[in-house]
């Protein structure tokens, strides 16, 4: 039975565990290995930014679909906005997203200190993200582009829909970015509680794939809502 119920773990595998770890303490005990216990962390996080996927995707549905029914309001949001501060948030969330590679490697070779400052570095680039994103919001609300009964009455009232899916999209993108801050300090807290080794570093893997993610979907939405202007040429 024991054989059996092994052979059914491992998928229908023969699996020899690392000597080591029925003895790890990270181990967690519904888990035959350590490399059974990765691939199915890995595996749930897919599966969480798959909903995440559908999640983001009706909201980008609905972008296009007004967009096809108001491409004259999109591109005059777009170039309400402002495109050199979107593009230096692509470039720190780019930064960010370096930082956090070499993190994980860093976890994997075991230099503590390394993994320390580039988790810093991640988090700051994540604060800087932030900061430029609430004086963008800042410059919305002066020039009164927020949707609502105080919105520019010199401008169309399709337009608000533009800037309605724009603080949707970016305000969720920012609360998601703002979650990511919370698991790097985390991941940092456990870091310096000597949590890690290149025998145990799925936390850290798991929460890099979270801050990839998000750094990705950013990418879709700088061009979406700052560049449709100068696709069209205006």
């Amino acid at each position: 039975m024991a054989n059996a119920h092994e052979h059914a773990l491992a998928g229908g595998h023969a699996v020899v565990p690392a000597a080591d770890d029925h003895h790890n303490p990270n181990l967690q005990h519904h888990f035959y290995s350590m490399e059974q216990q990765f691939e199915a962390a890995t595996l749930g996080m897919w599966v969480f930014l798959v909903t995440e996927i559908m999640f983001f995707g009706g909201m980008f549905t609905a972008y296009l679909v007004y967009r096809t029914m108001y491409p004259e309001s999109w591109v005059a949001g777009s170039h309400e906005l402002n495109v050199p501060l979107g593009g230096i948030n692509t470039g720190v969330l780019i930064c960010s997203s370096f930082t956090m590679v070499m993190a994980v490697r860093c976890a994997q070779l075991g230099e503590k200190a390394k993994q320390i400052g580039y988790i810093l570095a991640t988090m700051v680039f994540g604060v800087a993200f932030l900061g430029i994103k609430a004086y963008e919001y800042a410059e919305k609300f002066h020039h009164h582009l927020v949707p609502g009964p105080h919105f520019n009455p010199a401008l169309p009232r399709s337009e608000q829909i533009f800037f309605a899916l724009y603080f949707m999209l970016t305000g969720v993108h920012a609360a998601h970015m703002i979650v990511g801050l919370g698991i790097m300090t985390t991941i940092l807290v456990m870091t310096l509680r000597n949590r890690f080794s290149p025998d145990y570093y799925t936390p850290v893997e798991i929460a890099g794939l979270y801050w990839h993610f998000v750094d990705i979907v950013w990418i879709f939405l700088f061009p979406l809502l700052y560049l449709i202007g100068y696709h069209v040429g205006a």
